[in-house]
């Protein structure tokens, strides 16, 4: 059976902005006060409060209206221009492993199916012209849309059948429009060449007229920064932080995945950048503590817990490596979330994220962050992608290597790769 948590850690108490309906569905996963839940059920219920003020408001044209437009201290973009985007286009990219799970009869997929419907309504809202919340996908104020286009469009490669799918043609089309649009911002030379290259991966994927020198450029230059043990340069620069998590791993093996599904590249190429994500998946389960801490590291901390993507999507594509099991990787990310979120100060009162890390710190923010930046964190619940009776929900309880270490347990050691 799952492990259990206990109901304090589960955020449901502020989920004054869900329907009443959608009220009704989380007690039913999340019981009383008194009642331990799964760590899927927590989970869930995490991810919705994240993910609902953002894409439920769009689904109504409501979203300018509504969101809160905090930035960091020293902040240097129009925001009005940048940050819906931000926010919808990363949490689209969170919550689509889940949403395409597609709804059932189960309490949680009932919750499923009404955020998905909403998501669809939510992507009509933001590509049409005359939608009162009609984003920006140009540079013509600031390049910043080209990093949410792209994750926009990672969110539709990751749930091609409950959201591209069963969009309406004329919808499909306004989102290939505005993708194409992006065309025209010149990514840095740095992780940002990912940016196009998920683009155009996704034009690809949908078969929607893509460009190859994007994406050959991206994949040129990311192999050419390698620096060994999993680790690519930000450029040809090496930085100590959490960017092969937030951008260089996830969009690099999901760009040569589909250029090797599509017969456009090379399976060698996609299954190197796939070990080497692997062994970052085993550093990255190293570095959670035996109470769920990680190191506060880097730049765009305010991410939260989006530094555990890797993570998260190895597990989702049954791709773990052999040194970490499914329930230790459960566990692990579990109490990560558990420390990071039970802050309520995580949130306002309408459950906007705030700017901070574990909480409310707007010093820890970079000069580009807002609020729509900070969802960029749903992006370490792509595991929830897995059906509820996946060996990774259903195995009991394990602990992991930080808590197996510190507890005098014995450990396997640790190394580093050559490829």
């Amino acid at each position: 059976m799952n492990r259990r948590i206990f109901l304090k850690s589960v955020p449901l108490a502020g989920l004054a902005g869900a329907a009443g309906t959608d009220k009704g569905i989380l007690k039913e996963i999340a019981g009383s006060t008194a009642k331990p839940v799964s760590d899927r059920d927590y989970h869930t219920a995490l991810l919705y409060r994240i993910s609902h003020p953002v894409i439920q408001h769009l689904s109504e044209g409501k979203l300018k209206a509504a969101m809160p437009r905090e930035v960091a201290p020293k902040y240097g973009k129009p925001v009005d221009k940048v940050t819906y985007l931000e926010a919808f286009g990363r949490t689209l990219s969170g919550t689509a492993p889940w949403l395409e799970l597609g709804e059932d009869s189960s309490t949680e997929g009932r919750l499923r199916g009404k955020l998905g419907d909403a998501a669809r309504q939510a992507l009509q809202m933001a590509c049409d012209p005359g939608s009162p919340d009609y984003m920006n996908f140009t540079g013509k104020f600031d390049p910043q849309p080209l990093v949410d286009g792209a994750f926009l469009a990672l969110g539709l490669m990751r749930a091609p059948q409950q959201l591209w799918g069963k969009l309406k043609p004329a919808v499909q089309q306004q989102l290939v429009t505005a993708l194409k649009q992006l065309r025209s911002i010149k990514a840095f030379n740095n992780n940002w060449v990912l940016f196009s290259a998920t683009i155009e991966a996704a034009l690809l994927q949908f078969d929607a007229g893509w460009e190859r020198k994007p994406v050959d450029v991206a994949v040129e230059k990311i192999m050419e920064w390698y620096k060994g043990d999993s680790m690519y340069g930000d450029g040809q620069s090496f930085h100590y932080d959490y960017y092969n998590a937030f951008v260089i791993h996830p969009m690099l093996v999901q760009v040569l995945k589909v250029l090797a599904d599509k017969g456009e590249g090379s399976k060698e190429q996609y299954e190197l950048a796939l070990k080497r994500m692997q062994r970052y998946g085993i550093i990255q389960e190293r570095q959670i503590s035996p109470e769920g801490a990680f190191p506060v590291v880097g730049r765009s901390m305010a991410y939260r817990s989006g530094a555990f993507q890797p993570l998260s999507m190895l597990a989702l594509e049954n791709h773990l490596p052999a040194e970490l099991t499914p329930a230790q990787v459960r566990c692990a990310l579990t109490a990560m979330h558990k420390r990071i979120f039970s802050r309520p100060e995580n949130f306002d009162k309408d459950n906007w994220l705030r700017i901070g890390f574990c909480g409310h710190q707007p010093g820890i923010a970079d000069g580009y962050i807002s609020t729509g930046s900070l969802y960029l964190c749903t992006n370490s619940f792509l595991h929830l992608g897995l059906a509820p009776d996946h060996t990774l929900w259903t195995s009991p309880a394990a602990d992991w290597t930080a808590k197996l270490a510190y507890g005098g347990n014995d450990v396997a050691r640790d190394h580093a790769i050559d490829f």
